[in-house]
């Protein structure tokens, strides 16, 4: 069972910068493709950024430029870097895990999720 642990969410004003970080469980941690998922309120969940294990990155076009996804395998960690934050990137954020050799943007596709951490922005 993988446990996945998230922290570093707050609350920020529009243009600032938050860094997230999920901790995860297990020491296979290297062969697993990690993802961001965030759900605003009333909302459904979308797909803000992912990470294959051999270090390959997807971005939505929403946060393309301002958000960076990377690993530290010696850590068991994956971060969401977040920059240039704006009031519509309000929401939960979760991480999620799944085995395979891509970067995956739909949900389902993974089989392991953290508790969440808010994400709140003003403007």
């Amino acid at each position: 069972q993988v446990q996945l642990v998230e922290s570093g969410g707050g609350s920020v004003q529009a243009g600032g910068s938050l860094r997230l970080s999920c901790a995860a469980s297990l020491h296979t941690f290297s062969s697993l493709t990690m993802g961001w998922f965030r759900q605003a309120s009333g909302k459904e969940r979308e797909f803000v950024a992912g990470i294959s294990w051999t270090g390959r990155s997807d971005y939505a076009d929403s946060v393309k430029g301002r958000f960076t996804i990377f690993r530290d395998n010696s850590q068991n960690t994956v971060y969401l870097q977040m920059s240039s934050l704006k009031s519509e990137d309000t929401a939960v954020y979760n991480c999620a895990a799944t085995s395979g050799t891509s970067v995956y943007r739909w949900s389902s596709r993974y089989n392991y999720w953290g508790q969440g951490t808010q994400v709140t922005v003003s403007s």
